[in-house]
């Protein structure tokens, strides 16, 4: 609460601004060019060269029926896992052609590198006496792990704007290993599960095999290729967010070592069943570890996601401070119940367009919290990575000032108000302006209008950790 507020006047109430092109321009920071178009189309030449492959080959070894009853049962699965990726990174949302290439990545290029190892090491350890059953437990996770996150990891290096945190790690990572595992099902649904069973006793114990797969590897097994990698996933985020240079440069391996560890554990599971005839072992591993640990990691998903929106809430009340944003638009970005409801309000004021407005608004805003909160930790080393983040933090200020102008003052109920980095300056219906200190707990939106200003505020200061090695 604000001490001495200033004496009331009667001044004139300024209009508020017209909205200009500059309500309609994309949020800053993603930018395109044809240097950055090339290595994309090398990716999908790569990605599209996987997939050709993968079909080929189990079109060739399972037959189409059997393709095609595979990826049939395979696909159902999908969307309810994706869309959960989706739902945990709600509040800065990728673009979804990010989401696209991790999935084709996972499911292209990860599995048709995998089968080429697993089958070569298949072949060695048979010529040298080792049972085939230890590729599942020595090889497979090293090799399917490695592929699985190097997509992502292509990503980190050459887009790493795009990583905001630990949940974007999981998102990306997540989603390249549902691919593969998509893939992998195809191949066991269709080929040990329909193609197999027809061949030694006809279409009907082909589909009931189908049916038993399908419980075993998609209903109670569905989540263990997205739990491994997204320990890789978790890693990547960390360093992304970090400043120190031993955390950046440790924290991926550590994940991967992690998702390799835990692939062999559930891998070792089955083998140890098989080899010793106690199939408890499997049930035992499975309920006893696998499935406690799979809600543990959704636990701390969820609570890193309501963390993390609330980012916003921790950082921006420095540019609030500065007159860019009044607290309550502040406070309105700290759950997805609120942002909702300022989208819905922003629809009511000023339609369509205001609600378009307020989303971008709301994506802006969360980028900028991002991205001041890197200043702090350092993340911008070189003198022009800092001065690319200035930049970006004055490009993404004017766009939300655009933003604001579409549904700001636009509320018949609200009277005219401005914040001036301290208090609402608030037009009252006897046509005086008085000062109200701003509440402990922001109740209305109230809009902001930078035009009180002779010139706009500068941006706040920031204080960056010390550089660290």
């Amino acid at each position: 609460m604000a001490d001495d507020p200033a004496p009331e006047t009667t001044e004139a109430v300024p209009p508020y601004p017209e909205v200009t092109e500059a309500a309609k321009a994309p949020v800053p920071g993603r930018t395109a060019g044809w240097r950055r178009w090339l290595p994309v189309a090398l990716v999908i030449a790569l990605i599209a060269a996987g997939a050709v492959f993968m079909l080929v080959f189990l079109g060739y070894n399972i037959g189409i029926t059997g393709l095609a009853i595979g990826l049939t049962a395979a696909i159902l699965p999908v969307p309810l896992l994706a869309s959960s990726f989706v739902w945990l990174d709600r509040y800065e949302p990728e673009p979804a052609k990010y989401l696209v290439y991790c999935f084709a990545w996972g499911a292209a290029v990860a599995t048709a590198v995998s089968l080429g190892v697993n089958s070569g090491a298949a072949w060695l350890f048979e010529q040298v006496g080792l049972p085939d059953a230890l590729v599942a437990v020595l090889v497979a996770p090293l090799i399917e792990e490695s592929t699985k996150v190097l997509g992502p990891l292509l990503l980190f290096w050459r887009r790493r704007g795009e990583w905001s945190g630990i949940t974007d790690g999981i998102v990306y990572c997540g989603l390249s290993a549902l691919g593969f595992a998509m893939v992998e099902n195809v191949l066991y649904l269709g080929g040990h599960g329909y193609a197999q069973g027809a061949a030694d006793y006809g279409p009907a114990t082909g589909l009931q095999n189908v049916f038993l797969i399908f419980i075993v590897r998609i209903l109670f097994t569905g989540f263990a290729h997205p739990l491994f990698t997204s320990m890789a996933g978790i890693g990547l985020g960390i360093a992304a967010r970090s400043g120190d240079r031993t955390v950046r440069r440790l924290a991926p391996v550590a994940g991967l070592l992690l998702a390799m560890i835990l692939h062999g554990i559930f891998n070792l599971l089955p083998t140890l069943a098989g080899a010793t005839g106690e199939t408890m072992i499997m049930l035992y591993g499975y309920l006893g570890f696998m499935v406690p640990f799979f809600f543990l990691v959704v636990g701390f998903a969820i609570a890193l996601r309501s963390w993390e929106g609330r980012l916003a809430e921790r950082v921006l009340y420095d540019y609030a401070a500065a007159g860019w944003f009044a607290p309550s638009e502040v406070a309105a970005l700290g759950t997805l119940g609120r942002r909702h409801a300022a989208r819905e309000w922003a629809t009511r004021v000023a339609g369509p367009m205001g609600r378009r407005a307020m989303r971008d608004f709301q994506f802006a805003a969360t980028r900028l919290a991002l991205l001041r909160d890197g200043l702090r930790r350092g993340l911008p080393r070189t003198p022009y990575e800092l001065n690319h983040a200035t930049e970006e933090e004055r490009e993404l200020l004017t766009a939300i000032t655009g933003y604001r102008s579409v549904f700001a003052g636009r509320d018949p109920q609200t009277p005219p108000s401005w914040w001036d980095g301290r208090y609402y300056r608030i037009a009252f219906p006897d046509g005086v302006v008085r000062t109200v200190a701003p509440p402990l707990e922001p109740v209305m939106p109230v809009p902001v209008r930078l035009g009180y200003y002779a010139s706009p505020p500068p941006p706040p200061m920031f204080a960056p950790m010390p550089p660290q090695r």
